[in-house]
């Protein structure tokens, strides 16, 4: 008997008010599979830096708020609680 039959036959002999907590178990195991495929997806590829990962994104802001990080007055009390 194949591993999938046995385990259809275990669910089959539970009460139904427990199949919901099987179905969310396989949804988690489905979750937890496409996290570590992306994962090892992610390994594979080239390392890039923040800024090249975000490079759509720089300047898409309107805005006439300077560039802050460069501005010592907005970075003295970064950190300090």
């Amino acid at each position: 008997m194949l591993p999938l039959d046995i385990a259809i036959q275990k669910i089959q002999q539970l009460p139904p008010e427990q199949w919901q907590k099987v179905l969310e178990f396989i949804e988690f195991l489905e979750y937890q599979s496409m996290h570590q495929q992306k994962a090892t997806k992610t390994v594979e590829t080239s390392e890039i830096s923040f800024a090249e990962a975000a490079k759509e994104f720089i300047g898409c802001l309107d805005s006439d708020l300077e560039d802050l990080s460069y501005n010592p007055k907005y970075l003295e009390e970064l950190g300090q609680e």
